[in-house]
């Protein structure tokens, strides 16, 4: 037969079990949220980071590129000025050199 004092003892037993049960679970739920935030504000926080570095990266490229482009305007503006003031003041030896740089590009391309 059983006894009742022993049944109600052990039915409070597993009630507190299914509390303590109960109360683990809703810990462990929050401690998993607790990360969670803390990963997706870590991953925020990086992708933030990458992304300023990138245009960074970018605007330092970019004044590059334009710096490049600057000297090498200026490098062919030079270029036409010395070329012009070459054939102005020799116009006959820049003739023959037309005809000759004529004549060896014709060359090459015949073979």
């Amino acid at each position: 037969m059983i006894d009742t004092a022993n049944l109600d003892r052990l039915e409070k037993d597993v009630s507190s079990v299914k509390g303590d049960i109960s109360a683990l679970t809703r810990q462990i739920s929050d401690v998993m949220n607790s990360l969670a935030d803390s990963a997706r504000k870590e991953a925020r926080r990086g992708y933030k980071q990458a992304r300023a570095s990138a245009e960074d990266a970018i605007g330092d490229l970019s004044e590059r590129g334009s710096a490049m482009m600057d000297a090498a305007q200026d490098a062919a503006a030079t270029i036409e000025e010395t070329v012009e003031d070459a054939i102005v003041q020799r116009p006959i030896a820049a003739m023959g050199l037309a005809i000759g740089l004529g004549f060896l590009i014709g060359v090459t391309w015949r073979r």
